[in-house]
């Protein structure tokens, strides 16, 4: 394997040490801050004490890992349209997190009326949400095929049903205003942990043709 494709996937390795430290570390500049009860993105809200570079720590950085190791995963599989369609998704993903940094939400991220910002960061969230877990998805069937390891393909399905079942949690975390970050830590959680399991069997294994 070239040394730049081993590098593009090692990338993936590295996002959920990234996410972990990035929002740990942020999160020490903001006074009063709860992991368990606030989102994530309220690290980088209009008025937050943060705000200033919550996103240049977080959501840049993310993005742009993202986004190469999609491209570490286009160029390994390159003959597998569906494996493909999952780096676009992956890419894709990366992109959005950029989106949800650029565009923040308001102060406490539920205002009434949502601005525009709130809007296009709530529209680039559920792309996150969607685009990873339908990239998961997809390596339910390619795990055995691309990969020669069928355990990846169950990792995947179970990474998926773990994702769709805490975007259900969060949703009534919401109403209930009570752990809506533990839930979305949860869910980002397992994607990211399914990007970098990825990402170490497409470094150890030669893919099928």
């Amino acid at each position: 394997m070239k040394t730049i494709d081993r590098t593009l996937l090692g990338l993936g390795v590295l996002i959920p040490f990234w996410l972990f430290a990035g929002v740990a570390l942020t999160a020490l500049a903001y006074p009063g801050y709860s992991h368990l009860g606030q989102a994530m993105s309220q690290l980088g809200a209009a008025g937050a004490p943060t705000r200033g570079f919550s996103a240049w720590v977080n959501n840049a950085p993310l993005g742009l890992l993202f986004v190469l190791f999609a491209a570490g995963v286009a160029r390994r599989f390159q003959t597998s349209r569906l494996a493909l369609l999952s780096a676009a998704l992956i890419a894709l993903h990366g992109l959005a997190s950029f989106a949800t940094g650029y565009f923040p939400c308001d102060q406490g991220c539920a205002p009434a009326q949502p601005s525009l910002s709130q809007q296009v960061h709530n529209l680039a969230g559920l792309v996150m949400f969607l685009s990873l877990t339908l990239a998961g998805a997809l390596w339910v069937f390619l795990g055995r095929r691309l990969l020669g390891a069928p355990g990846f393909g169950l990792f995947s399905a179970l990474c998926v049903v773990l994702a769709l079942t805490t975007v259900a949690l969060m949703g009534k975390a919401f109403a209930d205003g009570h752990l809506f970050g533990l839930y979305q830590r949860l869910n980002y959680g397992v994607s990211v942990i399914w990007v970098a399991a990825l990402a170490l069997l497409a470094l150890r294994h030669n893919p099928r043709r």
